[in-house]
């Protein structure tokens, strides 16, 4: 039980917990002074020594084991609910669950799970589902004796005899890029270190392209092609990306006719291709890049299919041109750009063109015959939802398949006739334990922020829930990078659900929710509108009486944990206690800091700080340069040593200059997963042993466990 300072313990459990505090105390980091002067403007960073790139230095350490430690220390009246917990959320996964196949290249692929094992089974059948099962991959035999593994970018090749796929063992996102010969089972001796886990075959079966990563920044920025047999240190470059604010992959068009290479960085792309047949030949320029000219292409019949904000389409439009002459003089409109509607997305077959749009902070698919004859939307009918295109590899075909979610429906898939208009449902995610979607209920609610622009905010309760000053209610945000938090289902969340707590997503600025402008308006010199916005929206559910900050609680990872910092330095009166994982809260000092990983990418985020504009703009939220004397809310801080995207030391500075600095009794823990990565564990049943430790802690600050 956690003592949130704005309630009482259970008398059963007061003691035990006073007791539990009392046998250790909350690790007290060294303060060494060290001076940055950016700007004429100096900031002390007492807490810089804990930057080891090497992760080896035995104090930083030792002081990462005492903060777990200390977390354990207090959770510890709470470790019998967390084990209940865990069991409650693994039961609701069925265990020996399968994805829905789909057919390519005279076979249908799918992934299955064995019951009690952790990884997929990667398999196919030929050319019938009721053919003999074929097993390409046994993610659980490959991740035998290791703490973490991913298998990624399984790549089939043309004559579908070979396997590539990508492994990490470390959860830092570098892959060893391997092969497997499906008709031995045998694996070849190939081995490429360094790569972004993926590859793609040439039409000859025995030539691929992967893409290298900088063993320091971790930008992937080179392509190198590897001839089968051969090693890798004799792999040829084919292009190295020397912007070091653009990423750079390879990939092949769904008409298999040419493979590309684009480089992209966040207002700008440029692709080249060549042709599948002959991987020796020469890559030829699609545009070359171009500041605030951003490009995604398909190639279909001829044709190059380009989506792309050119000329001020800020939602973006959609055009063509000739795979002969495909630079931009030669782009043709095929769908015009509209003020009100995001074209987020597109998909080519024979006979139609099918669109994925966003307008009004809804999802919506439209499906449009070449020849303009017909053009309609799908029509779905709950409050809130999230749909996108599915898995859609051949073009000679009327059928289409989407996912299709809401906060009350459970994943689905399905397959929609073009011609007939008919849709049929193909799987829904199961959910063991008796439940029942209309024992909850979902609304979309609109908040107004403090400069007028409406804010969208999807809600989620139990039919039973009543609000009132007493609900506990979770906020949840991230709104950075145009990533939308869709409103989707999720079955672990029902244990909050169905112990009172009310749960919402607020749709801010940074993301695209209302379109490509509301990402424009999160960003670079507006960033401070994503965080007002999160902070009116937990202001106007107090204001409609849905919680109070007494049982107001807030969450959010990544950039999301950046969400999470800023606001408990705003306003920290509003939030009771407060859930940041893997939190990028050291803002200035990173993007100062071109040598950490991933950095020189950003730029165009968040803005360069070597700018005094931008240094200025980022300090003004940056989390760790604003804490202040004075009370915090209750906070629980998670993330992983081997963090790639986030290094390790940013929470573990933020949490050390709290302790220093903040005023309140309020619990303040740490916990570092000493194995895993950004992505925190890699087995699918892990990972509720992480959301076990969160709900316990909001649970207890609620004192219903």
């Amino acid at each position: 039980m956690i003592n949130s300072g704005k309630g009482h313990l259970p008398n059963g459990l007061q003691t035990q917990e006073k007791e539990s505090t009392e046998m250790t105390q909350a690790p007290i980091a060294r303060k060494a002074a060290f001076e940055i002067t950016t700007h004429g403007d100096t900031r002390v960073d007492d807490y810089h020594w804990m930057r080891d790139m090497e992760r080896k230095d035995p104090e930083i350490l030792a002081h990462l084991e005492a903060e777990n430690a200390y977390t354990k220390a207090v959770m510890a009246p709470t470790e019998e609910f967390q084990k209940t917990l865990f069991e409650e959320l693994k039961g609701r996964v069925k265990q020996d669950d399968s994805s829905v196949p789909y057919f390519y290249d005279g076979y249908y692929y799918y992934s299955r799970y064995e019951t009690g094992k952790e990884y997929p089974i990667h398999c196919r059948k030929q050319e019938t589902l009721e053919a003999t099962e074929e097993v390409m991959l046994d993610v659980n035999v490959l991740a035998e004796g290791q703490s973490y593994y991913q298998a990624v970018g399984n790549s089939v090749s043309t004559n579908n005899q070979l396997l590539a796929f990508g492994e990490d063992t470390l959860s830092r996102r570098i892959y060893v890029l391997r092969f497997k010969d499906l008709s031995t089972g045998e694996y070849l001796a190939d081995r490429i270190e360094g790569t972004t886990g993926g590859c793609t075959w040439a039409n000859d079966n025995k030539t691929v392209f992967y893409t290298k990563k900088d063993p320091d920044t971790l930008r992937s920025f080179k392509i190198f092609k590897h001839v089968l047999g051969t090693s890798a240190e004799v792999d040829v470059e084919v292009y190295h990306e020397t912007d070091e604010t653009f990423n750079v992959g390879v990939g092949k068009f769904k008409s298999k006719r040419f493979i590309y290479i684009h480089s992209g960085a966040t207002v700008s792309d440029e692709y080249r291709f060549l042709d599948a047949n002959d991987p020796n030949g020469t890559w030829q320029l699609v545009q070359a890049r171009e500041r605030d000219l951003e490009y995604a292409i398909s190639h279909f019949d001829g044709y190059f299919y380009i989506l792309t904000n050119k000329d001020g389409a800020t939602n973006f439009k959609l055009m063509k041109a000739p795979d002969t002459a495909p630079g931009k003089a030669n782009w043709a409109e095929v769908i015009p750009h509209r003020e009100d509607v995001l074209l987020d997305d597109f998909d080519i077959f024979m006979d139609y063109l099918v669109l994925t749009e966003k307008a009004n902070a809804q999802g919506a698919i439209r499906v449009i015959t070449w020849d303009g004859g017909t053009d309609h939307y799908i029509a779905f009918d709950e409050a809130a939802y999230a749909v996108y295109s599915g898995v859609n590899p051949q073009f000679e075909t009327t059928t289409f398949r989407f996912g299709y979610t809401s906060m009350t429906t459970p994943g689905s898939v399905f397959e929609y006739n073009m011609d007939d208009r008919s849709r049929k449902l193909l799987k829904q995610q199961e959910v063991l334990g008796g439940f029942d979607k209309n024992d909850y209920v979902v609304k979309r609610l609109w908040v107004t922020a403090r400069d007028g622009a409406k804010v969208p905010l999807s809600m989620v309760m139990h039919k039973d829930t009543k609000p009132s000053a007493d609900t506990p209610l979770l906020l949840y945000g991230y709104g950075s990078y145009g990533i939308t938090v869709e409103p989707t289902f999720s079955p672990s969340r029902l244990s909050l659900l169905n112990r009172g707590f009310i749960f919402c997503i607020a749709h801010i600025r940074g993301s695209q929710m209302m379109g490509r402008q509301w990402y424009e308006d999160g960003k670079m010199l507006k960033k401070m509108n994503t965080f007002n916005d999160f902070i009116d929206c937990g202001t106007f559910l107090v204001g409609e009486g849905y919680t109070s900050p007494n049982h107001l609680y807030a969450m959010g990872g990544s950039a999301g944990g950046l969400l999470m910092g800023a606001i408990i330095n705003m306003a920290p009166e509003l939030w009771n206690g407060i859930i940041a994982a893997v939190p990028f809260v050291d803002v200035v000092s990173t993007m100062l800091d071109e040598s950490i990983p991933l950095t020189t990418g950003e730029f165009d985020e968040w803005g360069n700080p070597k700018n005094e504009d931008y240094y200025h703009s980022i300090k003004a939220y940056s989390p760790y340069d604003n804490i202040e004397a004075k009370d915090y809310p209750n906070m629980l801080i998670t993330t992983g040593l081997h963090d790639s995207q986030v290094q390790y030391w940013e929470p573990m500075k933020w949490v050390a200059k709290l302790r220093e600095v903040k005023t309140d009794d309020n619990q303040l823990l740490f916990h570092i997963n000493m194995d895993f990565g950004h992505g925190g564990a890699s087995g699918r049943f892990e990972v509720y042993k992480e959301i076990a430790l969160e709900y316990a802690f909001l649970l207890g600050l609620e004192n219903r466990l």
